[in-house]
């Protein structure tokens, strides 16, 4: 027998194997593509032909000795394996501890299912934006404070790369692509460079929506949104529309709800007013409307975006907007659900 074959076949017989990774290292060493077992059967060409016949009965007897030994404790491991697994009562109930889903969530989902009733369609956009979708296009002056560094976070390397900080951004990017009628909402985080108090965050979740079609009016922006905050928050919800300004809407406003948290007697979620600021709203501005592509002296719409967290605290009363962020899995448990 050749030295190295002997050599090789007393090293599979003194391998320890003692535990399945033992087992798998066996394997891999001497049964392996780049085992010194294959190595041999490459080397066979070498062989002068008047030896080849023995040489290969003899890697053959090697190879067979490795396999013998890795069959034998791959059965043994196994058998080890399934006597533990049958002492288990498969019988015995299970506990099951039912998921939670996150508040944001929750309230996102329960907003889209409103909106989908009207007619209202769902689209998504990047969170990594240009200047063109985040401000050009939606009327901010190259002088807006919106633009500063206080409220927009600049990607440094290139000043026309921003993180959005609104979802107008896929307005806009649908606007571009689409022809009215235009129905759809935008939802996604959002990024301000803002102090981190129990009110605001630098990380938020905004839904915006635009309706752009012919004869739109602010009536339809004031019912769609009466129709909204009665089915978010209850029958008895109020709203009220304060005049505001938005660069690309007009007439602008703000809409506020009764706050439900202090019944309006006030809290400091609603700065002791009895009403909680929501959304701003708006018709759009006629110049968004041609910068997009659509005709402004042919159709008209409404515009609106609204802050999920602000919603998620009035609808669970939750009085730090932080706890959003947090993973606590002592806040986050109570919001059980099936799915």
């Amino acid at each position: 027998m050749n030295e190295n074959i002997a050599k090789l076949l007393t090293e599979i017989n003194d391998y320890p194997i003692s535990t399945a990774g033992d087992l798998e290292n066996f394997r891999i060493y001497f049964l392996g593509k780049k085992g010194p077992i294959t190595a041999l059967f490459g080397a066979i060409k070498e062989i002068p032909n008047e030896d080849k016949k023995a040489y290969g009965q003899d890697i053959n007897l090697l190879k067979n000795k490795a396999e013998e030994k890795y069959e034998l404790f791959k059965t043994s491991f196994e058998s080890t394996q399934n006597s533990a697994s049958s002492t288990l009562d498969l019988s015995m109930p299970v506990e099951q501890n039912t998921g939670s889903r996150h508040p944001i969530s929750i309230v996102q989902n329960r907003i889209y299912s409103i909106f989908e009733k009207i007619g209202f369609n769902i689209a998504l956009g990047p969170e990594i934006e240009d200047d063109w979708h985040v401000f050009s296009a939606l009327n901010f002056a190259e002088e807006h404070p919106a633009r500063d560094m206080q409220d927009t976070f600049f990607i440094e390397s290139n000043p026309d790369v921003v993180l959005r900080t609104h979802t107008s951004s896929i307005q806009v990017r649908v606007m571009e692509t689409t022809k009215p009628p235009i129905r759809v909402i935008c939802p996604g985080r959002v990024f301000r460079n803002e102090a981190i108090t129990a009110r605001a965050h630098c990380i938020f979740h905004q839904l915006e929506g635009i309706y752009i079609d012919k004869n739109v009016t602010f009536a339809d922006l004031k019912q769609t949104l009466l129709y909204f905050a009665k089915e978010m928050f209850g029958k008895e919800t109020k709203i009220r529309l304060r005049p505001s300004y938005f660069p690309f809407t007009e007439p602008s406003a703000e809409m506020d709800i009764s706050c439900d948290i202090c019944g309006g007697k006030g809290c400091n979620i609603c700065k002791n007013s009895g009403w909680v600021e929501i959304l701003g709203c708006g018709m759009i501005d006629p110049a968004v409307l041609d910068s997009c592509g659509i005709d402004s002296s042919v159709y008209s719409g409404f515009a609106f975006g609204l802050g999920i967290e602000r919603m998620t605290q009035q609808m669970f009363k939750t009085k730090d907007i932080r706890m959003f962020f947090e993973n606590d899995v002592r806040f986050i448990s109570q919001f059980e659900s099936a799915f």
